[in-house]
């Protein structure tokens, strides 16, 4: 049966491991807004963004499609309006659609299918992460220092920037309930938190760092696994050649400490909807562009298929939302996509042909559909393109240029054994790649890949110049000073 058209507030973070909530059972972390709004929602705990890196992810999320269907593959190649999103189909219907914050999208100016953008956070000079081009003998680097070196108490432009978000978002939603819409509005509410730096503010810093903290998974290097993709993004990206003992631990409690930090921002947020009258008008969803390997098996930032990076939280919300509902059947971004237009009312024959995803109100019906959700990855700190698939309770993880991994989630959730060379899992090695080949075929997104990105590195100088101008080590807040080392 149809559901009514309602209002939709999206709320979405930035690198936010989905263990690293209370609602996911995290022995540590404080979500207390989280929580209630899974507590009277539904949370899906098998949600994975379409590509572990800002660009691709937040595009696939405004397209609907995956990543080798669209394009925009990498750090260097900024969603610009051109493949229609979302935002385009409900403002071209007469909805009022709205974002704040971060869109990490090109250019301000272009059309990016929004009535209008509130303090928009894009890509640093239309460019973004131009070393992320170099694909192979992989430049180390410089700015992975600020990973160590930052965390710990106080305040960045990141915090700032997202307690203005918090509070246009609050400002937005009081001044809304007072005006007439003649369809429902979208909001989108984008905040940049747990994403490093890992400075947070006091009072969330110490309620972590003044209690023991364990290590991450893995995290001792001989414990670490030494699959030559690891390998290779580990020295790209030499994040832990930084810390020590005490730098390990305030970056922990930092990134923890940030995660309450977003908790208490969407707990503003949330209020102002309750405050504003809209609750029983509104539903919601909060998710974040992808996730953080937070240091396990020594690696920190994204970029990896294992659940702590390629991962999300999600859980929707509202009136007409089945309350303290677990799901676990593998959900996408891209499943997103048609819920938006069902819940604003655009149900209209034909907006969905093409499109990969499968409504996130059908799987909370409990249905199973014979789909695998995909994971691919073509950017910084990798040599070879990365693909993986969902199939059942496996993971299958294909490079083009290395061996595979399977894991068996069902039996090891923390991905500690790695099945690919496992004789007994011949056969459902092999049904995996059979399948990830019905949805794509890797070798010729690989060359589609290469061929992009070799023009990308022509147009703005080649190898030498791109590794000369340098790595910011993370995008700077609107009005932030641009350091590149």
């Amino acid at each position: 049966m149809e559901k009514p058209a309602r209002n939709l507030l999206i709320i979405m973070s930035d690198e936010h491991n989905p263990k690293v909530l209370g609602c996911a059972g995290h022995p540590m972390v404080e979500t207390p807004n989280l929580d209630r709004l899974a507590a009277r929602g539904t949370r899906f705990t098998s949600a994975y963004c379409t590509s572990p890196v800002c660009i691709p992810a937040r595009a696939s999320f405004a397209v609907g499609k995956y990543v080798h269907q669209m394009g925009y593959w990498d750090n260097a190649d900024a969603y610009d309006g051109v493949v229609p999103s979302w935002h385009h189909t409900l403002r071209d219907r007469g909805h009022e659609v709205v974002s704040i914050g971060k869109l990490h999208f090109r250019l301000a100016g272009e059309d990016h299918g929004f009535s209008d953008e509130i303090i928009p956070m894009h890509v640093i000079e239309g460019k973004g992460d131009l070393m992320g081009l170099v694909r192979s003998d992989l430049p180390v680097r410089k700015g992975a220092y600020k990973m160590a070196n930052l965390a710990g108490p106080g305040e960045s432009q990141y915090t700032f920037y997202d307690r203005e978000i918090a509070a246009r978002a609050q400002v937005w939603l009081r001044e809304a309930a007072k005006r007439k819409h003649d369809k429902p509005w979208v909001l989108f509410v984008s905040f940049v938190a747990p994403h490093f730096p890992l400075t947070a503010p006091p009072q969330h810093f110490y309620k972590y760092y003044d209690r023991q903290i364990p290590l991450p998974k893995l995290y001792r290097r001989d414990e670490r696994p030494m699959h030559p993709y690891l390998v290779d993004y580990r020295g790209s990206f030499n994040y832990d050649d930084y810390f020590d003992d005490q730098k390990l631990k305030k970056a922990l409690a930092g990134y923890y400490g940030l995660c309450s930090f977003l908790d208490e921002n969407i707990g503003l947020v949330l209020g102002a909807l309750e405050d504003a009258g809209l609750v029983e008008d509104t539903r919601v969803i909060y998710t974040s562009d992808h996730g953080d390997n937070l240091g396990t098996r020594g690696l920190w930032g994204k970029s990896t298929m294992f659940e702590e990076a390629s991962g999300v939280p999600l859980i929707m919300a509202g009136p007409d939302v089945a309350a303290g509902c677990v799901v676990d059947t593998p959900a996408s971004h891209v499943d997103v996509y048609p819920y938006i237009l069902e819940a604003t009312g655009e149900t209209q024959p034909g907006l969905l042909e093409g499109y990969p995803g499968v409504s996130l109100d059908t799987l909370a019906a409990g249905e199973h559909p014979d789909r695998n959700v995909l994971v691919e990855y073509h950017g910084m700190g990798s040599t070879t393109g990365a693909f993986m698939i969902r199939h059942r309770h496996f993971k299958y993880v294909y490079y083009i240029d290395y061996p595979p991994q399977l894991f068996d989630l069902k039996a090891d959730p923390e991905e500690f054994e790695d099945l690919a060379a496992d004789p007994a899992c011949a056969a459902i090695l092999a049904e995996c790649h059979q399948r990830l080949l019905a949805i794509c075929e890797p070798h010729r997104v690989d060359q589609l890949v290469r061929e992009r990105q070799a023009v990308l590195l022509a147009a703005n100088g080649g190898r030498a110049a791109v590794i000369e101008r340098g790595d910011l080590g993370f995008s700077p807040a609107p009005g932030a000073a641009i350091v590149f080392d």
